[in-house]
């Protein structure tokens, strides 16, 4: 059986550095940090009183307040990425099969501020057991891929992957897999996140995974710097339509690039801390390069894991080493979490598309907040660190690792009739 080619014919990104894909892309190659103050809740007594929150975005100016409402927040963020990216694609979905036509979404969470919400108000409420008929399909982590279906009215595939912080590359490379067998035309595939809350905050704190740098939160997340500790919360959302090649050219779509290779790998080591020398890490780089037929040398960029965290930036620079040998050091890499926080299970997502759209402008966004070099991190390595850096990127990988010891990569490449 021959495998179909699948490319990416739409993007759409609710990140805290940019509501939409122009403002997010300009964000990012200069160097903009979305980190400051939570303003969700009062945060005082909380160890982490930052993050990076959406900015100057209003619900309803996109939904219908009423029907907003029964929705939470990281289906709200879904709802909005997907509809920029199916108006990017110029879908006209009464001119697709529908059943060919799916939804494979990522979240992490889900739900989290509405169960707070509601099992506070039920222990402030008295004896009778009070709540909102929302509650379960505002909470459940599947029901943003439900909603975007519903939308658009696709019935090919509909589900939700939840892998930790790789949960939306996961949903991308099932896309991809699912478009490649012949089982479906085009997804809208992506991630989002919305964990900017008490439970969110606190729950990391508890973890000490949180960077707690109160007094300067816009360089709180500090990937590879010797300072470093801990990731910035962030929130947000990613959509990408992936679509077979022969129908995106049917269509007469504007393809932005093709997906190459992808890697699956377990770390089997910690629930939550990296394997020291990253061979889950390796292992999904690895296969991602055999999938694409991709030598090291093909590659040009990397945007790493890099969630600033003091074990997760040594054992990822180690695999990045360990794969691409003396290849290592004439790649650009670099760890947008510096800008936009680490929005969990949608960050795959935004950062899949920072690598579209770095193989479409031909600028490596920034690592920014780099001060000081870390002796055990080799900073022969180009993090490019703090400037964007122009270089035509006609292969792009992207990592993304979550707790469990989930490991995905994804190669994006420059498209080519």
């Amino acid at each position: 059986m021959e495998l179909k080619r699948v490319v990416v014919t739409g993007l759409g990104a609710l990140t805290p550095i940019g509501n939409n894909l122009t403002d997010y892309w300009n964000s990012l190659i200069n160097g903009v940090s979305g980190a400051a103050r939570i303003t969700y809740f009062d945060a005082e007594k909380f160890k982490t009183q930052f993050a990076c929150e959406l900015k100057n975005f209003n619900i309803e100016n996109h939904l219908d307040k009423k029907e907003a409402r029964k929705l939470d927040q990281f289906s709200q963020y879904a709802l909005v990425s997907s509809a920029e990216a199916m108006a990017d694609s110029g879908i006209d979905v009464t001119k697709i099969n529908p059943e060919r036509a799916g939804v494979i979404w990522g979240s992490g969470i889900g739900g989290l501020k509405s169960f707070q919400d509601e099992v506070r108000d039920y222990y402030g409420g008295g004896e009778i057991p009070r709540f909102n008929p929302f509650f379960i399909p505002k909470m459940i982590v599947d029901i943003a891929a439900g909603h975007i279906s519903i939308n658009y009215g696709f019935r090919g595939p509909n589900y939700v992957t939840v892998s930790a912080c790789a949960s939306s590359n996961n949903a991308l490379i099932d896309a991809f897999n699912l478009i490649r067998l012949g089982k479906a035309d085009l997804f809208i595939s992506g991630g989002s996140e919305a964990c900017v809350n008490q439970a969110g905050v606190g729950g990391f704190n508890a973890l000490k995974a949180l960077s707690t740098r109160n007094d300067d939160p816009k360089t709180a997340s500090r990937p590879f710097d010797l300072d470093r500790e801990g990731f910035v919360l962030g929130e947000g959302s990613g959509a990408i339509i992936l679509e077979e090649l022969e129908h995106a050219k049917a269509r007469g779509a504007k393809i932005y690039c093709e997906i190459a290779g992808s890697g699956l790998s377990a770390d089997a080591y910690h629930i939550t801390a990296p394997h020291p020398e990253g061979l889950g890490a390796i292992s999904c780089m690895k296969q991602a390069l055999a999938e694409a037929g991709a030598k090291t040398e093909d590659i040009d960029y990397i945007n790493v894991h890099g969630t600033s965290t003091p074990l997760g930036d040594i054992a990822e620079t180690k695999a990045i080493k360990s794969v691409f040998g003396d290849h290592a050091y004439k790649l650009n890499i670099s760890s947008t979490k510096s800008m936009t926080g680490h929005l969990l299970g949608a960050a795959g997502a935004i950062e899949a598309i920072a690598c579209i759209m770095a193989i479409k402008h031909g600028i490596v966004p920034p690592t920014i907040n780099h001060f000081t070099d870390d002796p055990e991190i080799d900073n022969k390595l180009n993090f490019t660190f703090n400037v964007a850096q122009k270089r035509q990127v006609r292969y792009a990988l992207s990592n993304t690792f979550g707790f469990g010891g989930h490991n995905t990569s994804v190669i994006f490449k420059a498209y080519e009739q």
